[in-house]
């Protein structure tokens, strides 16, 4: 396979299909992430690598769809140890995004939203923690989801934090998108044909949009109104977001060194930039602070479930416009990151399905809209979206 977007970390790593099913025929590929019999996953990360051994046993989603009749074809290019949304790999390279060379791909799942994106599967895996399938499902245009929290199993999955880390897909169309979701998410009651009532809009989200970005957004939406009952503008957060940032950085973090810190102090791997200073952040989190937020956290979940019920939806910008350009000055990548966590950590708190689809601005770049569903309501919001292709 032709890998001239720098996607693959092995584009000869594949597998048959095991079964006929409901994929039959769908090519796909995973983030370097998950348990293949035989190969060891690099995390992003060459000291991983050296560090580990080979799986004895792929991952279980791995086997679910192989039973259902897709064809695995590659491991892809992941940020190091998925502790990053920007997509740029110092030591394996950055995957090129097809729909915007000259920008970012969005990480951590970066090589699997490019695989998608450039046509070379049919739909990709990757894992989402505070954004990972989002965000460069966003950037690279493709549909994406992050299913309600412990949904879909994550055995045989590297973790980040585990509280957070879900197994997310994406894909160019509604129609895929919905197929994979009807395998990996067959343990939910569907409830596909309740309609949803109500639109719910964040202002404190949609101020983090861009002028172009939230115009072009904002005329989409219109379109949908007719669709429900009523819509209300609200803020999310009283106390403002950087508040509910703060409280998924602190339990990200708490979970993050208890998963990987005694491996980074005894081999002190060799990080790119960002990746090392957040994992010393992360080792400076006490347990105190982690109790905290955790009470914190679990009054937005009671508030957002409250807030959706089973018939709303909160919808809101993906990211906060198009892809960045690549090699930006560390100030402003980081300030990015800020608003983008702003946006992505909605979901993540509440452990809560979200799915982002592409929209393009005048220039045919793309920019994401999200759709934030109620708990367990994921086949529901997959088949709604599928519809949004009928306007």
């Amino acid at each position: 396979m032709l890998d001239k977007f720098n996607t693959f970390i092995n584009k000869d790593l594949v597998i048959e299909p095991k079964h006929f099913g409901t994929l039959n025929g769908l090519l796909f590929a995973v983030k370097d992430v998950f348990d293949i019999e035989g190969n060891t996953s690099s995390a992003g990360n060459p000291d991983w690598l050296r560090t580990h051994q080979r799986a004895e046993t792929n991952a279980s989603v791995i086997d679910q769809l192989l039973h259902e009749g897709a064809k695995l074809t590659g491991t892809t290019i992941t940020d190091e140890l998925m502790y990053s949304l920007h997509g740029e790999n110092v030591h394996y390279g950055t995957p090129i995004n097809p729909n915007a060379p000259q920008s970012i791909p969005g990480g951590s799942s970066s090589g699997s939203a490019v695989a998608v994106a450039a046509g070379l599967v049919d739909f990709a895996i990757g894992t989402d923690t505070g954004g990972s399938v989002r965000v460069p499902s966003a950037y690279c245009g493709n549909f994406g989801i992050r299913p309600t929290h412990n949904t879909v199993s994550i055995d045989g999955v590297i973790p980040l934090a585990s509280s957070f880390d879900t197994v997310g897909w994406m894909t160019r169309d509604t129609e895929t998108l919905l197929r994979v979701g009807q395998v990996l998410l067959k343990k939910l009651k569907s409830h596909t044909s309740k309609r949803f009532k109500g639109f719910l809009f964040a202002e404190d989200a949609w101020s983090l949009a861009d002028k172009d970005s939230k115009k072009i957004l904002h005329n989409f939406i219109f379109k949908l109104e007719n669709q429900v009952d009523a819509s209300h503008w609200l803020h999310i957060s009283e106390e403002g977001l950087s508040k509910w940032v703060n409280t998924f950085r602190v339990l990200q973090g708490y979970e993050i060194w208890k998963a990987h810190g005694e491996w980074v102090q005894n081999e002190k791997p060799a990080f790119g930039p960002g990746i090392a200073e957040r994992f010393q952040m992360a080792s400076m989190i006490t347990e105190e602070e982690n109790t905290q937020q955790l009470l914190v956290r679990n009054k937005i979940r009671q508030y957002m479930e409250e807030l959706l019920g089973e018939d709303k939806l909160l919808i809101i910008p993906t990211v906060p416009g198009r892809a960045p350009y690549l090699q930006l000055p560390s100030d402003i990548v980081n300030q990015i990151r800020a608003d983008t966590l702003k946006l992505s950590c909605i979901a993540g708190l509440a452990g809560l399905p979200q799915v982002t689809i592409p929209l393009k601005d005048e220039k045919e770049k793309p920019i994401g809209l999200s759709f934030i569903a109620g708990r367990n309501q994921d086949l529901r919001l997959l088949k709604w979206v599928s519809e949004l292709n009928t306007l």
